[in-house]
């Protein structure tokens, strides 16, 4: 059985960037696509190849390289890591008293998307609520301490002593002026019931992530006063309900230089890449003895490779004549750079957990579904 080079392997697996055009974007790392080749799906081999590789890592920010997998399990990932891991948010509010000039439903969506964070355990403590259906009011699971947090807000927006003078007399500044003129998160006032002051201890409850969110802005004689019961959903049902700011993945870009770039031409490459991606080194006389067109350029800069990770690929350096038969651009198809970006209820490594977890869960459940229907 014939085995491919390794420069061939590389070549199958990078696509092709051009002026206009990307090609070689399909894999063909499936039996049957060439001939002779074995590519049946193999635990072992993927084992010696799957790399995990990481690049920064900050509670609520990480990024991180997968490399040698599947697009359609790093999507998989992706998707569950948007829409499937549950969170804490807002649903409900009971508004009892808005004088503000923000409307009623406009406050509660505002209030909806506060992220909230609180004692991991507790969270994971409570249990899932379904809202009762039109047909079900009144008969269906009511919120209890296990699977809804109760939290006010109760503020109102009142002069500065001496503030109405110092109006008269020309001040502006309404935080000489006004007493609770801006409503922030950290206004929000969490109520604990039942068994929750046990799971979630002094110091430690249920809160927004970002206590400096401003919510509204008030002016004297102006209250607000609500209720709201915030519940576990996930960002299937509502964006709010989803644990990250952001979920994504590049593919690594790649930079090869055909033909020396020197002199002048060098820094103009470089320019045409974000800072750090393309670096310039002086020719040196083992330089010109490999490649016959450096011979007399000693000293001169040339344009070096040096953190193509950096590339967005903006194929700018192929609109200049002068590259165009000097560099090839492309892409790893199975080197995937994931970055989350956690909203504060999860970690950043540990979301990424999650989906690992809940993909193994999925795949279980399916697997089970196919042993029931070979019976």
């Amino acid at each position: 059985m014939p085995v491919p080079s390794a420069d061939e392997l590389a070549r199958r697996k990078k696509l092709e960037v051009g002026p206009e055009t990307v090609s070689n974007q399909a894999s063909t790392d499936f039996p049957g696509h060439w001939p002779g080749e074995n590519h049946e799906w193999n635990l072992d081999y993927f084992r010696e190849n799957f790399q995990v590789q990481f690049h920064s890592q900050e509670p609520l920010d990480l990024s991180f390289s997968l490399i040698g997998i599947d697009t359609s399990v790093a999507n998989a990932f992706r998707r569950i890591l948007l829409a499937e891991i549950p969170t804490l948010a807002i649903e409900d509010v009971f508004i009892y008293q808005n004088t503000s000039i923000i409307q009623d439903e406009v406050l509660a969506h505002r209030l909806g998307l506060i992220p909230l964070c609180g004692n991991r355990d507790g969270l994971q403590w409570m249990k899932w609520y379904q809202k009762p259906t039109e047909e079900s009011e009144g008969s269906g699971p009511q919120p209890s301490d296990y699977n809804a947090a109760v939290l006010n807000l109760d503020i109102a927006c009142t002069w500065q002593e001496g503030g109405l003078e110092r109006a008269v007399r020309g001040e502006t500044d309404p935080d000489k002026l006004y007493v609770n003129h801006n409503v922030y998160a950290r206004d929000i006032v969490w109520q604990p019931t039942g068994k929750q002051e046990d799971w979630f201890p002094e110091g430690d409850g249920i809160r927004p992530v970002h206590p400096d969110i401003l919510l509204v802005k008030m002016r004297p004689g102006q209250q607000i006063q609500l209720m709201m019961h915030a519940f576990k959903g996930i960002g299937q049902d509502h964006a709010k309900f989803s644990p990250v700011a952001t979920a994504s993945y590049r593919l690594l870009p790649t930079i090869d230089i055909i033909k020396p770039i020197v002199g002048a031409d060098a820094k103009k490459f470089a320019r045409c890449f974000p800072k750090g991606v393309i670096k310039l080194e002086e020719v040196t006389s083992a330089d010109a003895q490999k490649a016959p067109e450096l011979g007399g350029k000693e000293g001169e800069p040339k344009a070096v490779v040096d953190d193509p990770m950096k590339d967005t690929v903006s194929r700018e350096c192929l609109r200049h004549p002068e590259f165009k038969d000097k560099v090839k651009l492309g892409r790893v198809r199975d080197h995937f750079i994931f970055r989350i970006e956690s909203t504060g209820q999860w970690d950043s490594d540990e979301l990424f957990l999650e989906s690992v977890r809940l993909l193994k869960v999925k795949c279980q459940r399916i697997k089970r579904g196919l042993d029931e229907m070979m019976k």
